[in-house]
């Protein structure tokens, strides 16, 4: 029986994480389980798979959960100490807390040596040298959750070091769209994805293609590429998840439906496969595969990640922290679509790259680059 802890249980990574504990009950357990608002359906989901511990942040709701998780037998932890205790007893942990805030949480289970299953992008984004730092030190391990990067890892598992890599993005919503016709996108617009079932701040980051940026970043940490050697296809029927090309021009594919159930369940039942009731990929349904360079100018967030990773030290953290500004800024129509590039572009440029040092510097910078961009939403800077 493997032990897990879902961290972000009630978010869209964390639910299908439980469907695929669900798919597997003599194999997988919940021993730790974590949440920030969403009381209710936390609550559901203690009392369904009763773990020996739910980690809430958000005070409010910890107050309304704790005196009656704690009467049906189960510890309510409200400080980071407090989880890291019970981390040290699973087996992996599922890492799927949104942002920058996902970053502690991973630090300290790596630093207890696990297995952390990571679907927080963000934390290889702006925590890259950290997380390899306890990696080196601690002797942990990150298998990557994102599609994408699940198959990359998948490619290259018995392969060696690759020549190149492929990294697929749907595009988007608005990747057969005219220029002329993004400035008057609306939230509304921008939170329906062709392809995929998200979260509201991943989906206005595939529409930015932003997302795909960060995960440039984070396929770099991963697989100790340079960032030359990643290049961004457009592929919107999002069955190829990535490509590995080899030294003698091979190129090795992963392909499958468009669930992160399958990811989920290969990161946390790795180096094993696990039958399962989910959907199977019909190719000759799907009948014929696009790709495409994406549309630099038009979409100018994704090299906005490149030139973070040009410039290095701090800068990927500010560029994470002024995106998840933008980006809710966007949602509460306060900016703009395209403002959102503008707003990562302008508050990028007010920043000198110096070295990552401690969690500590990065929370500041973070802070500080939020502030930043903050400002320049209200209308000072732009």
């Amino acid at each position: 029986m493997t032990n897990i802890a879902v961290l972000g249980a009630t978010g869209s990574i964390g639910q299908q994480t439980l469907q695929v504990v669900d798919e597997h009950p003599s194999l997988f357990s919940i021993s730790v389980l974590a949440g920030y608002h969403n009381g209710a359906l936390l609550r559901d989901q203690a009392l369904k798979y009763r773990p020996q511990a739910v980690f809430i942040t958000d005070a409010a709701t910890y107050k309304s959960l704790q005196a009656e998780l704690t009467q049906a037998g189960i510890t309510v932890l409200d400080s980071w100490d407090q989880l890291a205790a019970f981390l040290a007893d699973v087996d992996i942990v599922l890492g799927a807390i949104s942002g920058a805030a996902g970053i502690e949480p991973t630090l300290i289970a790596l630093e207890l040596g696990k297995t952390v299953a990571l679907a927080n992008k963000e934390t290889l984004v702006a925590a890259g040298a950290l997380v390899a730092e306890a990696l080196a030190k601690y002797g942990g391990r990150i298998i990557p959750v994102d599609s994408e990067h699940s198959a990359i890892f998948q490619c290259l598992e018995a392969n060696g070091q690759p020549a190149k890599i492929l990294l697929t993005a749907s595009g988007g919503p608005f990747r057969h769209w005219a220029k002329d016709k993004l400035v008057g996108i609306r939230p509304a617009d921008a939170l329906s994805h062709p392809t995929w079932d998200m979260g509201c701040k991943i989906t206005i980051d595939s529409a930015t293609l932003m997302n795909k940026g960060l995960e440039v970043i984070e396929a770099v940490r991963l697989f100790d590429m340079p960032g030359e050697k990643i290049q961004v296809l457009v592929h919107e029927e999002s069955v190829v998840h990535s490509m590995v090309q080899w030294v003698d021009g091979t190129v090795m594919a992963q392909l499958g439906t468009a669930d992160m159930r399958l990811p989920i369940q290969y990161a946390l039942a790795w180096p094993k496969r696990l039958e399962n009731t989910f959907p199977t990929l019909d190719l000759a349904a799907i009948g014929t595969l696009h790709f495409a360079e994406p549309r630099w100018e038009d979409f100018p967030a994704l090299n906005l990640a490149y030139k973070a990773l040009d410039r290095g030290g701090i800068i990927p953290a500010v560029l994470n922290a002024a995106n998840e500004v933008a980006v809710d800024q966007f949602l509460k129509e306060k900016i703009g679509f395209l403002t959102i590039a503008e707003v990562v572009a302008t508050t990028m440029q007010a920043f000198q790259a110096e070295g990552v040092e401690s969690l500590a510097q990065l929370q500041a910078i973070d802070a500080e680059a939020r502030a930043k961009a903050l400002t320049i939403c209200a209308g000072d800077g732009l």
